[in-house]
């Protein structure tokens, strides 16, 4: 049993993040549970890694002095695996909004979608989408883009480790990509569908590993309240 000592000298609290909840409101539900329960003022929570409101899966929670670790956890690889879908793109290059633009898929075959994924294996360089939380100028790149505003997006260098086409069902591809800190998946969806001459976007997204730690070890947030509530204080 898990005594509020052992919050605050740190744990690492495994998540299986629901759709459209941010990480950071994960986060906060977190904090408000296991400060209502030990009733205790404060404590320090915070997650490795954030996901999109649209993708569900890992989420590695740190508490207390574990959140010292936070870095050297958001550094690990990265597993996710999701569905693109080719022939049209969105300004978010996933579901966030609406298809702007269509394009022609008659031409990608199975073995061209299969050989180019090798285009992306390695070191490679993608411009982070717009609809994003990075900062440039003290604003999230969300803001410029929700009130169109253009603005010069540098380019980064990722590592993707692995990438795989699991299931290729007419325009909807599932894939599998191992990856770096930094990465971004919709980003990789944008890039795959103009390297097959065409477009694509994001429509799913799920991941399923950090470093060691994997979703299948992860619990629902109404999972940690109920075994939390079940503690012995």
């Amino acid at each position: 049993m898990k005594t509020v000592e052992d919050y605050l000298s740190g744990q690492v609290l495994l998540i299986d993040k629901p759709l459209k909840w941010t990480s950071f409101q994960v986060v906060n539900k977190l904090r408000w549970e296991i400060r209502q329960h030990f009733k205790i003022k404060k404590i320090k929570v915070g997650h490795a890694g954030t996901l999109d409101p649209l993708a569900t899966g890992l989420l590695v929670i740190c508490t207390g002095k574990m959140t010292k670790q936070i870095d050297t956890f958001q550094g690990q690889l990265k597993e996710y695996t999701g569905t693109f879908v080719l022939g049209s793109t969105t300004p978010s290059y996933d579901l966030e909004t609406e298809v702007n633009g269509t394009f022609p898929a008659d031409h990608i075959t199975e073995d061209l979608i299969h050989k180019t994924t090798a285009l992306f294996i390695g070191e490679i360089q993608q411009y982070p989408p717009v609809f994003s939380a990075l900062k440039k100028d003290g604003k999230r790149l969300y803001e410029f883009a929700r009130a169109g505003e253009d603005v010069k997006i540098e380019p980064r260098t990722v590592h993707i480790q692995e990438f795989e086409i699991t299931k290729i069902d007419g325009l909807q591809i599932d894939f599998r990509v191992a990856c770096s800190k930094g990465t971004y998946i919709r980003s990789l969806a944008y890039d795959f569908g103009k390297a097959l001459n065409s477009g694509a976007h994001l429509s799913a997204l799920r991941r399923t590993k950090i470093g060691d730690f994997n979703v299948e070890k992860a619990e629902t947030i109404e999972g940690f309240i109920n075994g939390l509530n079940n503690l012995i204080t």
